[in-house]
């Protein structure tokens, strides 16, 4: 009896990241748990037409999910909607589902980050509520990243320690830093971009067309590096959808 209460949670907050069909009528769902992070649990029966989860284990909603299981994939038990999160359309849609591809592909199993699952529930209804939908997304990468461990430098020139000038240009270095351009014609490694943007993103404004723009190659580049060989398939639907 004590080993089966152990392996019970009940009314967790929760976030369904991806889910697919698995056996005939059931689901297996990924979810982002406020107190164990990424999770794996098997939905029983959730394909069925009269099943009391059915229409409940979407993307973007806030939960309260009980499960039970001891091994890697759990078990659902139930689930509660909790409502005050307006559904995303659109593009805020599309941006939603880059943000749960990033989280599914860079979040380690039953490795729980609170701020984070708060920072995402923020997130989404910045998504719901703004259309500068660029910024919203930058800042959540960077969030992401540091909490994740990756320590995002854009006050000091990581070379010198000297403070970031917003009239120079910078080099910044994958799992280094900026360092000052050398030159013009400096073939300096690092992806290239002046010390105001960097300056920009320490303060969370991106409201400069450059910025924005420095910015994302920049939160690119960082990203690929650390999911490796891994293909963000959402990124090229934001992408055609930005050129229709």
């Amino acid at each position: 009896m004590g080993n089966t209460q152990k392996s019970q949670q009940e009314a967790q907050p929760a976030y369904v990241l991806h889910s697919y069909p698995f056996r005939e009528t059931s689901l297996i769902v990924e979810v982002f748990s406020r107190n164990f992070g990424r999770l794996a649990i098997v939905a029983r029966g959730a394909r069925r037409p009269k099943s009391a989860v059915r229409g409940l284990l979407m993307a973007f909603q806030p939960l309260q999910l009980n499960w039970f299981g001891k091994a890697e994939l759990k078990t659902l038990h139930s689930a509660e909607w909790q409502g005050g999160q307006p559904q995303l359309q659109g593009m805020a849609l599309l941006c939603g589902f880059y943000l749960n591809e990033l989280m599914l592909k860079l979040l380690h199993r039953d490795d729980p980050h609170e701020n984070l699952f708060m920072y995402y529930q923020e997130t989404l209804q910045s998504l719901a509520s703004q259309r500068d939908y660029a910024a919203v997304l930058r800042r959540f990468e960077i969030r992401l990243l540091q909490e994740l461990g990756y320590a995002l430098t854009f006050v000091n020139d990581v070379s010198s320690g000297e403070s970031i000038v917003p009239d120079r240009e910078y080099h910044y270095q994958i799992e280094y830093g900026p360092v000052v351009a050398e030159g013009r014609n400096s073939h300096q490694i690092g992806v290239q971009l002046s010390g105001k943007t960097l300056l920009d993103m320490a303060a969370d404004n991106y409201r400069d067309p450059l910025t924005l723009q420095q910015s994302k190659t920049l939160m690119r580049t960082l990203i690929n590096h650390y999911l490796g060989d891994q293909t963000l398939h959402t990124r090229q639907l934001l992408k055609d959808m930005q050129q229709s």
